[in-house]
């Protein structure tokens, strides 16, 4: 497991939306946001999520230029931080992470792994829920996310 678990703002609306924001304290324990994250997310959260300011401003200032200041504040987190894992949706922000190594999942991956661990039965009503909320996934995502878990 990660030492640290860094969360953007989508994974927590999200979740939030869907009544599954607890999924993330019995997956990880506890998670790291940034002020950035929590200004944008704009509600009181739980105590298990740690708030964390970027240290390094001129590296958040570089990533701003390319990705949103939440997005940019958690890959720049992350960079600071020992073995952590990003939960991050958005795909510029995923490339980023990939070009320079940073671990990721997304809010998908996190329903994965609550179900791969039997924390929820299945995954569809979750699909449904997120979707019925007026999130987006690729029908193609869902698809092959169905018919991983056999629910198609």
């Amino acid at each position: 497991m990660h030492k640290c678990v860094i969360a953007d703002t989508s994974v927590l609306i999200v979740l939030e939306k869907v009544q599954e924001l607890s999924l993330l304290k019995e997956l990880y324990q506890s998670i790291i946001i940034t002020p950035e994250v929590k200004e944008e997310f704009g509600k009181s959260l739980p105590g298990w999520v740690k708030v964390e300011a970027v240290r390094d401003e001129k590296y958040l200032k570089f990533l701003s230029a390319y990705l949103d200041i939440g997005e940019a504040s958690v890959i720049a987190l992350s960079e600071e931080k020992e073995d952590p894992l990003l939960i991050l949706d958005d795909l510029k922000a995923r490339k980023i992470a990939l070009r320079i190594g940073v671990p990721f999942t997304g809010t998908l991956g996190v329903l994965q792994k609550a179900k791969d661990l039997g924390l929820i039965k299945v995954i569809k009503p979750q699909i449904q829920k997120i979707e019925k909320a007026g999130f987006r996934i690729s029908p193609k995502i869902i698809h092959e996310l169905l018919k991983r878990n056999n629910e198609l």
